[in-house]
């Protein structure tokens, strides 16, 4: 199994129906009670509270029908046998609660919980209810809703996210689909999300990194029955604690020969910023020799901003073989424009055959060819240059994120790289990667071009660059995990909305350095 395809069961992704057969598994075939199992997701998310925010209350628990609904009454009992004020309400009336749900109900009702029926609220009480409240406990809707919410879900979600108290979800915010991501109506926006069994790819990428808050997964002690149940997970979550022992090691006698030449072809007229970006982020990414392939009017701005990056000034595509034939790796496309002379330069790029990483307006001009699958190319599109490339609407992408990488990476091969909120990458049809995290900060131009000249570092730096699909597949998760990495820690002195790419190029240095050993850097004896 490639190294990156593996990992502990802890960064393992499942859809949400694999965690309900985890669980059934569980259940049958390992002897654990049902509702033994659901009163230790009740203990593990009221610790969690407690953590969070010791002596909040009155605690406001808003109930569902199915299992959510059993946790939340659970979690009331908790709260109530701890000392703590709660309003319970029952959404979903209590007459439809069946199985471990009702024994929750019951069990609730038994530690002094008072459970109010919504439709025996009037709006002025239902309104001074969420007023007094302190937190708000969302145990409404589980991973067995799809479609929007309905009444009277609906408007409780609503309330719930104009209250302005913080809201701790139990195993999903409600509204939003557990295993795209995707959210169809209202969702309710919590402040930390507590999950069990197995953690479900949904609440990792798409609207679920912006609804989740902070997200904390309970396995329940249930490792073995993800194992034994036979369930795969659909994705696995990166991080850079993960993935930073997949640099090369630097030898005491290295030299640029070693780590490879990555040549930029970027910058029409009006964008030669975005080339200068991506050949900088190169340079700090490791990266042997790095040199530019630009219009001729950008190569004094370039070398002035960055001496280390050999430019060179292309009227024609023609004159672009040259250069391509010394490259070890090509990134293309940043700032490239759709003109002849973009068109030119992907052409010559395609045609060389070499290692490659296409982005933004190679990606635009890709989508109107017709193309052979390349082992060796990784591409790099937002969700507009994904739907361009599958021909379909951009909600059809943002819909199901996952989906539409496989679609890609089925379609052109090598690896896509699906660039977003919960960041997919695509590499072979069995599993996707996931960098997990997000930076709002990131949401500005040029922090594309910063990537793709990271992920062509990378590539160029891998001792098989040029065969097998492991090496393009281990360059773009490693990429975009220390794409992220970097903003972060840029962010952390500028915040988010001051953040502008050369941010995060300067912030590289720093985060590469973690992956190196200690050395004695003077060559003395010690």
């Amino acid at each position: 199994m490639p190294q990156h395809a593996g990992g502990s069961l802890s960064d393992a992704l499942f859809s949400a129906d694999s965690v309900r057969r985890i669980d059934q598994y569980v259940i049958e075939k390992q002897g654990v009670d049902g509702f033994d199992l659901m009163q230790s997701a009740a203990r593990a998310a009221f610790r969690r509270l407690l953590v969070r925010w010791p002596g909040v209350e009155p605690l406001l628990v808003l109930c569902g029908a199915g299992n959510n609904g059993g946790d939340g009454y659970l979690v009331a009992a908790n709260a109530v046998r701890h000392g703590l004020t709660v309003h319970c309400v029952a959404v979903a009336p209590v007459e439809k609660l069946t199985g471990d749900a009702r024994k929750a109900w019951q069990k609730a009702i038994a530690n002094g919980v008072e459970v109010r029926q919504l439709e025996d609220i009037d709006e002025p009480e239902l309104a001074s209810l969420f007023e007094a409240a302190g937190l708000i406990v969302d145990a409404m809707l589980g991973t067995g809703v799809s479609g929007a919410p309905r009444e009277p879900f609906a408007g409780l979600i609503v309330r719930c996210n104009n209250s302005g108290l913080p809201v701790l979800a139990v195993d999903l915010p409600s509204g939003l689909n557990a295993t795209t991501g995707a959210v169809e109506g209202d969702v309710v926006q919590a402040t930390m999300t507590v999950t069990f069994i197995g953690r479900k790819v949904g609440l990792y990428t798409g609207q679920g990194v912006a609804v989740c808050g902070d997200v904390i997964f309970e396995s329940l002690k249930a490792e073995t029955g993800v194992a034994g149940s036979g369930e795969n997970p659909v994705a696995r979550l990166q991080h850079w604690q993960a993935v930073r022992n997949w640099l090369p090691a630097r030898p005491a006698n290295a030299h640029k020969g070693r780590f490879g030449h990555v040549l930029i072809v970027a910058g029409d007229r009006g964008f030669g910023g975005a080339g200068l970006l991506a050949a900088e982020a190169a340079v700090r990414s490791g990266a042997g020799l790095v040199s530019l392939a630009t219009r001729p009017e950008h190569v004094t701005a370039a070398l002035a901003r960055c001496p280390s990056v050999m430019v060179h000034g292309l009227i024609h595509g023609s004159e672009l073989p040259a250069l391509l034939a010394a490259a070890t790796v090509v990134v293309c496309g940043p700032g490239l424009g759709q003109s002849s002379w973009g068109q030119q330069m992907l052409q010559q790029v395609v045609e060389s055959g070499k290692p490659r990483v296409l982005d933004a307006d190679a990606l635009n001009l890709l989508s109107s060819r017709v193309v052979t699958p390349a082992s060796n190319q990784v591409l790099t599109p937002h969700p507009g240059e994904a739907a361009r490339l599958l021909g379909c609407p951009v909600p059809e992408v943002e819909a199901d994120r996952i989906s539409a990488a496989r679609k890609l990476q089925s379609r052109y091969g090598g690896v896509v790289l699906l660039k977003g909120a919960g960041t997919i990458i695509a590499s072979r049809p069995e599993t996707v990667d996931i960098a997990g995290g997000s930076n709002p900060g990131m949401a500005t131009g040029g922090m594309g071009d910063v990537l793709s000249g990271i992920i062509g570092a990378l590539y160029a730096q891998m001792p098989d660059c040029t065969r097998g699909a492991e090496t393009p597949a281990r360059a773009a998760i490693l990429g975009a995990v220390v794409h992220l990495e970097a903003a972060r820690r840029a962010s952390a002195s500028k915040g988010y909305m001051g953040l502008i790419p050369t941010d995060v190029i300067d912030a590289l240095p720093q985060v590469f350095r973690e992956s190196e050993p200690a050395s004695n850097s003077s060559g003395e004896e010690i």
